[in-house]
């Protein structure tokens, strides 16, 4: 039987599904935490440790979580998943692809390199850099909202409307991420989620948020939606340019009309998506992933 890892450290209601989904398939999984992972060099048997697959590598690995933690910590656990994909496991979205999600500032440069509209975005370590900026966009009647680089689910999210708003660099970890505060139009505060797999479109919803936040995890609410083609294409757009298996888009239409990308997540959630959407998202997740990548690809064990 094939055996994939789920890498998390709280399966909660996403892991049940995956492994549902999994075992649809015939397919055996393993939660692991990225923590518990290691290299082994110079010895005999697998240089990569992962619990749960001491006698060979899993045939596949779909990434639910990288825990966060010091620096070394971090490259630590991205680098399991490249060596992983180094030595023939899938995996599911790999270490590069998470590494350009889970940082805002590189997602922000690719999108606008690949000429996917987002809104107007700096980031830079200088105090008075940040607070000049902060002037002249409130000299011309605009905000900024400052955001952790490394957040997510809308923790953190701190709106700027003077130098006085401004919180020391500290607070945010050394680093200042602004980005230009869209308006929204008459229908409120809303934004989209459209979830991409490889390539496609498979589900979307718009969130209406009880304020300027719309994450459900901040008490939006979900509603399902037909999209327009063109929120579909930057969706897609978006995850071409960032090289994702899938991805949960976020994009928002500004009161200009103009729609631009605002967030693409690596390793989103499902959970609210899943409310308003036939689509049994799990299971396209998993199928894809074991339709395109194992059929490939015979059991092995990597030395």
């Amino acid at each position: 039987m094939r055996r994939t890892a789920i890498f998390t450290d709280d399966p909660g209601w996403h892991g049940a599904r995956l492994a549902d989904a999994f075992t649809a398939r015939g397919v055996q999984t393993t939660f692991v935490s990225l923590r518990n992972c290691r290299f082994e060099l110079g010895r005999a048997g697998q240089s990569i440790v992962v619990p749960g697959f001491e006698d060979q590598l899993p045939d596949a690995a779909f990434v639910r979580g990288v825990p966060g933690g010091t620096l070394e910590q971090v490259v630590l656990r991205l680098d399991i998943l490249h060596a992983l994909k180094h030595a023939g496991v899938p995996v599911y979205n790999d270490g590069r692809a998470v590494e350009r999600t889970v940082d805002k500032a590189m997602t922000s440069f690719m999108l606008a390199h690949a000429g996917v509209p987002t809104a107007a975005t700096w980031v830079t370590e200088s105090e008075a850099e940040a607070r000049a900026l902060v002037a002249d966009e409130a000299d011309q009647g605009r905000e900024l909202v400052l955001k952790p680089l490394f957040g997510s689910q809308g923790a953190g999210l701190k709106r700027i409307a003077s130098v006085s708003d401004l919180p020391p660099a500290q607070e945010y970890d050394g680093v200042y991420y602004l980005q230009r505060y869209v308006e929204p139009g008459t229908a409120g505060w809303h934004d989209w989620r459209v979830f991409v797999i490889d390539g496609i479109a498979v589900a979307a919803m718009i969130r209406r948020g009880k304020s300027w936040i719309s994450n459900v995890s901040q008490g939006a609410t979900c509603e399902p939606v037909e999209l327009e083609d063109e929120l579909r294409d930057l969706a897609v757009g978006a995850c071409r340019a960032l090289q994702m298996d899938y991805a949960g888009v976020d994009l928002i239409r500004g009161r200009d009309g103009r729609a631009l990308v605002v967030e693409v997540n690596g390793i989103p959630a499902w959970k609210g998506l899943q409310s308003v959407s036939a689509l049994n998202i799990a299971q396209r997740l998993v199928d894809d992933l074991l339709d395109r990548y194992l059929p490939r690809r015979a059991l092995h064990s990597v030395a």
